[in-house]
């Protein structure tokens, strides 16, 4: 007998995990990529500058790999539903 999973719109945790550690790896990248441009262009004291560009970066680049796991987990949500309907014989909208 074949168990019938819920009905979700939820990715499976794992495709949830990976997101997640895809958006903390980006907003690490970008923390370094924005300290790093930061401490090329400055000299003396320039802590709270190089503070800035790191949490510019990261931020932004946080957000942008956020929205790319919103919509690869989306189409992945899409691309099982589009199986399920094939496999219950109906044909795809």
């Amino acid at each position: 007998m074949i168990q019938q999973r819920p009905l979700s719109a939820l990715p499976p945790p794992a495709a949830r995990l990976v997101a997640f550690i895809g958006v903390c790896f980006g907003g690490l990248a970008g923390a370094l990529i924005g300290y790093s441009l930061v401490a090329i262009q400055c000299s003396g004291s320039c802590a709270v500058p190089r503070g800035i560009g790191l949490l510019i970066g990261a931020v932004a680049s946080a957000i942008g790999m956020a929205i790319v796991a919103v919509l690869a987990l989306r189409a992945m949500g899409e691309w099982r539903e589009i199986e399920d309907r094939q496999r219950a014989g109906h044909p795809p909208n």
